[in-house]
């Protein structure tokens, strides 16, 4: 399966706001929670192409915490998400960061 046909079959991305009304006080307001910190950490350094599911990051959390923190890092334009039938898969949103506030990911892979 090439790339693109495997982006045909996923989900639509829940709503998020576009790249251009990312805003830095925002973002770093949801990163200065600790969980949260590592969830993009974990997502920047150890992912792949693929949306992980809240279980793949191996918190000992209620799934309403982490439910709400995955939330808050969504709205504020960190990570994408998609519903694959009751689950919710995340995948930071590395170019639009980047694009957005370049050296952003540098400080939080070195976090």
């Amino acid at each position: 399966m090439t790339p693109a046909a495997g982006a045909e079959t996923r989900p639509p991305l829940l709503p998020e706001p576009a790249t251009d009304e990312l805003r830095l006080e925002t973002i770093m307001g949801a990163l200065a929670e600790p969980l949260r910190m590592t969830v993009a950490r974990e997502l920047l350094v150890n992912s792949d192409d693929f949306d992980h599911p809240c279980g793949w990051f191996g918190f000992d959390r209620p799934k309403s915490s982490l439910t709400h923190h995955f939330k808050v890092l969504r709205e504020a334009g960190v990570i994408h998400q998609r519903q694959y039938g009751l689950e919710r898969r995340s995948r930071l949103r590395t170019e639009d960061l980047n694009a957005r506030f370049p050296g952003l990911l540098e400080l939080v892979a070195a976090s």
